[in-house]
């Protein structure tokens, strides 16, 4: 199934095309309301998905999603790793950062704010082009209930859906943050996602050992900027998933985040600017790319290996002043 949320929170169910749409209501009022009861309401919200791409759904329209909030426009957690290897250690390269420790056998992860998700084609204000703005452009699962201490293998079969993510960074107050030893803070603003977030099976051969197997294509004022894929992550999200579950349960509608797709392949570009900074500098001996000016747009597409649209629709944002 398919499924976004208008501006209001109602839940609309989304043709596999991406052109209709049907109000799930009297079904479930809102996507976290149908992830709390999944069991009681993905046979008859799957009726009424079949029904809507059958092309007989009472009420369908077209999908617009420029009316579209995130998909969940706000979660009981937002879960945010670093399952891409490549990316840290580009990053330990061009800084001689020390390594950090147990980086290739346990999942990095910071949690961030749930509370104001950006909807595809909102503006993102910000308070200071000094501030170092960048995108990054992530995949990410919903889960469902999750067990504390659960197996990478069952947190698995605990994702509902599959969401694609432009978490947004201010790379200048990072450093700082990191120092102090309690995380991130003023450094992630609120991140947006892709208007439709999609059940696993609606991947296909895309989602395979707990990966999107899909590129990411990514353009910085309608230029291109890169198209890693997505099978390249290190930590698959059976693991991520279970790694923020070790000490604590985690309820229906939590968001667990790839981090920054990053290929080591450098022909395939960069899903952020720090990235491609830091390879400039490594490989030139200087950094030539700055960040992001109020009004510059950014624009995020998952795509299936035979180049097709991915099931996510886009993301096309614009930063501006607060």
């Amino acid at each position: 199934m398919k499924f976004a949320s208008l501006r209001d929170g109602r839940l609309l169910l989304v043709s596999r095309d991406q052109t209709r749409a049907v109000h799930a209501a009297p079904v479930a009022s809102s996507l976290l309301d149908a992830l709390q009861r999944w069991d009681a309401v993905v046979l008859p919200l799957t009726g009424l998905y079949e029904s809507l791409n059958a092309g007989t759904a009472a009420g369908a329209f077209d999908f617009d999603p420029g009316a579209c909030t995130a998909p969940l426009p706000r979660s009981p957690q937002w879960l945010d790793g670093s399952a891409f290897l490549n990316h840290g250690r580009l990053m330990e390269q061009a800084f001689n950062s020390p390594p950090i420790p147990l980086f290739d056998s346990v999942p990095v992860m910071y949690q961030g704010a749930s509370d104001d998700f950006l909807g595809p084609h909102d503006d993102v204000p910000l308070p200071s082009e000094a501030d170092g703005i960048d995108f990054e452009g992530e995949f990410g699962v919903v889960t469902g209930p999750v067990p504390m201490g659960v197996s990478p293998e069952a947190a698995l079969a605990c994702v509902r859906l599959v969401v694609q993510i432009n978490d947004w960074s201010l790379r200048a107050l990072g450093p700082h943050e990191m120092k102090t030893g309690f995380g991130f803070l003023q450094a992630k603003p609120s991140t947006a996602f892709a208007p439709v977030a999609v059940t696993p099976d609606e991947l296909g051969d895309a989602w395979r050992d707990g990966r999107v197997q899909m590129r990411l294509q990514v353009q910085w004022n309608g230029e291109r900027f890169g198209e890693p894929h997505g099978g390249e992550m290190n930590f698959h999200f059976g693991q991520l998933v279970a790694h923020a579950a070790r000490t604590r349960r985690l309820t229906a509608g939590c968001i667990v985040g790839s981090g920054t797709v990053s290929n080591v392949a450098r022909a395939a570009g960069s899903a952020c600017i720090a990235e491609r900074r830091v390879i400039e500098k490594i490989d030139q001996g200087e950094i030539r790319t700055g960040f992001m000016k109020f009004g510059d747009r950014v624009r995020m597409q998952a795509l299936f290996e035979d180049g097709r649209p991915g099931p996510f629709g886009v993301i096309d944002q614009r930063v501006v002043s607060v």
